[in-house]
């Protein structure tokens, strides 16, 4: 910046610029010369303000400048940007642990089991069925993926239980109101709804949360010797328990 009065001329050093300079003449009212300034890289990183009078025959004016001069500063690596390198497309020597992809579990591709429920033990046979619905059966069996396959099971009122579990065994149910309970025998909902039996202890041993109930639906439970999925074409389902038939 420069500020001109008279016959006298005063030059401000410019922060923009690497060379300072103030340059001086004589005034019409008195001679006097500015020495030249000493400038270090100190002083220019400062933050200071100047301020100057300059007094002459015609005005006197006041001249402020706050001057920042901008300092180059390095960057920090950790904020530059860096161009990513290009990923490694060879196989992948360091992670070696299988987890099955969405191909290896297409429920269209699955197994599909059916047992005869016919003089068997409830609980061994509810443990066989959600073996194989979970696929812990299978070398490639992964806890957190539905790896198993769908199962039917016919003749659901014919299922046995030992002891005195007919007559002892109570199933409850709430409606959601006040006093809505309702408890009954293994027999009266064997008479009533056999299915819901199976389904009940099967459920028992599945996963609870969404996994669970997703596998739940793999279960197909009927009354009676006949189902509707002859066209998945069902193959019996491998019991290896030996004490899952009641001897009577």
């Amino acid at each position: 910046m420069a500020s001109l009065c008279g016959a006298a001329s005063v030059t401000f050093p410019s922060p923009s610029f690497p060379s300072h300079k103030i340059s001086t003449t004589k005034s019409s009212f008195g001679g006097f010369q500015l020495p030249p300034p000493k400038l270090s890289s100190s002083s220019i990183r400062t933050h200071f303000t100047a301020t100057l009078r300059v007094h002459c025959q015609q005005e006197t004016s006041l001249v402020t400048e706050e001057q920042s001069p901008v300092v180059a500063v390095e960057q920090d690596p950790r904020f530059m940007c860096v161009e990513p390198e290009p990923r490694f497309k060879g196989p992948d020597i360091w992670n070696k642990t299988y987890y099955p992809k969405a191909a290896d579990h297409v429920n269209t591709e699955k197994t599909w089991y059916v047992v005869d429920a016919t003089d068997k033990v409830l609980g061994r046979l509810a443990s066989t069925i959600a073996i194989h619905i979970r696929g812990k059966n299978l070398m490639t069996y992964t806890p957190s993926v539905d790896m198993g396959a769908f199962v039917i099971v016919v003749n659901a009122e014919k299922v046995a239980v030992s002891g005195k579990k007919r007559t002892q065994k109570l199933y409850r149910r709430h409606s959601g109101r006040p006093g809505g309970m309702k408890v009954e025998t293994f027999s009266q909902l064997q008479n009533r709804i056999p299915e819901r039996i199976i389904e009940h202890a099967v459920r028992g041993m599945l996963p609870k949360g969404r996994l669970g109930r997703d596998l739940f639906t793999h279960l197909k439970v009927y009354k009676g010797p006949d189902h509707p999925h002859a066209a998945q074409k069902p193959v019996d389902l491998p019991i290896r328990d030996k004490r899952i038939e009641l001897k009577r």
